[in-house]
């Protein structure tokens, strides 16, 4: 188990860091973006698909940092009224779940990836692939942090 937490939880501030400045920066672009819309009558046309990357890296880390601690939506009406045996299978069963997502967001992103590197997002000129680089980097951590947490609950039950 210890052999995954020090690079999660050096992953998982990265993503901190990451996420936080993305939404002040996508903060800063909107506050920007309406000043100049509306006070200057210029509206300046590259925000609109940097506030789309932002978010897309704000929604997709920000999903991973919630699986590392466990604040992910779940039923957890049915599962506390099941036996200690039962809430452990249902957690893990979660877990397992959550691994099967994120591979499957994985390539699939990889497969997006691969088809849209040649195309490029318009007035940023950057690689389309970019908006599909963001969910796979997310979608590895979502399957790391899942599987911290599935060793988590087995290392817990032989204690």
């Amino acid at each position: 188990m210890r052999f995954m937490k020090r690079p999660n939880d050096f992953l998982f501030r990265v993503l901190v860091v990451v996420a936080s400045v993305s939404l002040a920066a996508l903060c800063l672009l909107v506050i920007y973006s309406v000043v100049m819309r509306y006070v200057f009558s210029d509206a300046p046309d590259f925000v609109e698909p940097i506030a789309l990357l932002l978010v897309i890296v704000i929604a997709m880390f920000g999903a991973a940092l919630k699986v590392r601690e466990g604040g992910h939506i779940g039923l957890d009406s049915l599962v506390k009224k099941l036996p200690p045996k039962g809430q452990t299978v249902a957690h893990a069963f979660q877990h397992l779940c959550l691994i099967v997502l994120a591979v499957a967001i994985f390539f699939g992103c990889w497969q997006m990836a691969e088809t849209t590197m040649d195309d490029k997002i318009p007035i940023l000129g950057l690689p389309e692939a970019l908006r599909y680089v963001i969910p796979i980097v997310a979608s590895a951590c979502i399957a790391l942090f899942s599987f911290e947490n599935l060793l988590g609950l087995f290392a817990q039950k032989h204690k």
